[in-house]
């Protein structure tokens, strides 16, 4: 058995949370991958809205086995919190959740250095989400994180202690001295609420997630890895410097689950069928105008972990190659067609212009002195007519009008990748899957 991977191939927030809750039924388990609680994954069914931080999307299906893997960063408090909230709303998870010795813990201290070291930046500020990510990865590569599997050590507080006193040695170098007795006030009113996260983590099956996933792909048990955030925010490939801090891409599947890369099958890219981004950082389709907030505004493109507005504009083209390019994408999935409904004109950016010359491979760095695309990168668009009816009311391809197809078929000839799903609403049902009748998605 191969394992299949599914991630985001824009700048995050493609929809990855309803996919794999649709894609659920068809595996035995599904396998979380990497990142943290700054990445939120929403989905709809039965007119409720769940937005998950660090559990797994597969987590509703009653009789999947959920992992945690160790390419995770974890933070004890908002995962009770997440946790307590979804069992509350009638989805229990502890005979249904395995979380990786080897995944690290966000603390309380790794938030407060997280606000610092973004305020010391200034203009040139990254846009994290504040949860502290940075600085646990940071503390994972130098060799002085605390992992999951720690809070099962007899030493626990002793090692705990040990980090918090390197933390704040760290902040008082950041910080006025008021700011820190600030932040030591902070940590005082968060401290209870983190140890009381680590009780819980303490109930739920710790496993050696590496070991567990290849046992089970032994047995013939099949696995789908889920990823955060998307293929443009990896720290090696993305926008770098306005990246998050892991490997967002498929090879972090293989790292970040202890999967050999000739365990990969097939690998599902996710897209929207325009582009958003939160945060800081180049975005060389960005629109400041007023189509832009009309695709915000349709769109809801707020954050669902930080509500912060996302920032919209047209398909990029050469950011998606470049993805398809890095992941090995065997299968597209396209998100949120039905934002474009009422567009008369829809754009598509094939290339960039770089100093007046044509560009179609995505260049080492298009960002300018302001970390926003500098002024010399400039998108080269092909104009579509747009469809100007509803899709979210569709429920087969053959009700698809004439303007969509064309739509479809331009990007899978631009993309060399066929899209397979499409999902023209927020609701798990509102899911069409394309190429039925060939079989081609008889294992998507």
């Amino acid at each position: 058995m191969k394992v299949d991977v599914l991630l985001g191939l824009q700048w995050g927030d493609e929809g990855k949370g309803k996919v794999v809750d649709v894609l659920t039924p068809r595996y035995d388990v599904i396998a979380r991958f990497q990142g943290g609680p700054n990445a939120g994954h929403t989905l709809e069914f039965g007119g409720q809205k769940y937005v998950l931080r660090s559990i797994p999307s597969g987590i509703f299906q009653g009789d999947k086995l959920n992992v945690i893997g160790g390419g995770v960063v974890l933070d004890p408090a908002l995962f009770k919190a997440e946790a307590e909230a979804l069992e509350a709303s009638g989805h229990p998870l502890k005979e249904r959740l395995h979380i990786s010795r080897k995944a690290h813990l966000i603390l309380p201290t790794h938030r407060l250095l997280d606000a610092a070291g973004e305020a010391a930046k200034g203009k040139s500020k990254v846009g994290t989400t504040g949860k502290g990510i940075g600085p646990t990865y940071t503390d994972k590569i130098s060799r002085n994180g605390l992992r999951v599997g720690d809070v099962e050590r007899e030493d626990f507080d002793a090692l705990y202690r040990q980090a918090k006193e390197r933390h704040l040695a760290m902040l008082r170098g950041l910080m006025t001295a008021e700011d820190y007795t600030a932040a030591l006030a902070k940590l005082e009113q968060t401290e209870p609420e983190w140890m009381a996260g680590v009780d819980y983590l303490r109930s739920f099956t710790l496993t050696d997630s590496e070991h567990e996933i290849n046992k089970l792909l032994k047995a013939g048990k099949s696995v789908l890895c889920e990823g955060a955030q998307g293929t443009m925010l990896d720290v090696d490939y993305g926008s770098y410097p306005f990246v998050t801090s892991s490997n967002t891409i498929c090879a972090g599947a293989c790292t970040g689950l202890g999967v050999a890369p000739g365990r990969i099958g097939r690998v599902y890219g996710i897209i929207k069928a325009y582009c958003t981004r939160v945060g800081s950082g180049p975005f060389p389709t960005e629109l400041m105008d007023e189509t832009g907030d009309k695709l915000c505004s349709i769109g809801h493109e707020f954050g669902a972990v930080t509500g912060r507005r996302r920032r919209c504009g047209w398909i990029d083209l050469v950011a998606l190659r470049y993805a398809i390019m890095l992941n090995g994408v065997t299968d597209l999935i396209m998100m949120k067609s039905d934002v474009l409904d009422t567009f008369e004109t829809i754009k598509a950016c094939v290339a960039y212009e770089i100093d007046g010359k044509v560009v179609e491979d995505f260049p080492y760095s298009i960002a300018g002195a302001d970390g926003q695309t500098a002024p010399n990168v400039k998108p080269i668009y092909t104009e579509l007519p747009g469809w100007q009816c509803p899709l979210s009311q569709m429920t087969s391809e053959d009700e698809f009008p004439e303007e969509f197809n064309n739509y479809l078929s331009f990007l899978e000839e631009e993309l060399e990748v066929p899209i397979r799903i499409v999902s023209v609403g927020p609701d798990r049902e509102q899911t069409i899957e394309r190429y039925v009748e060939d079989g081609l998605t008889e294992n998507v």
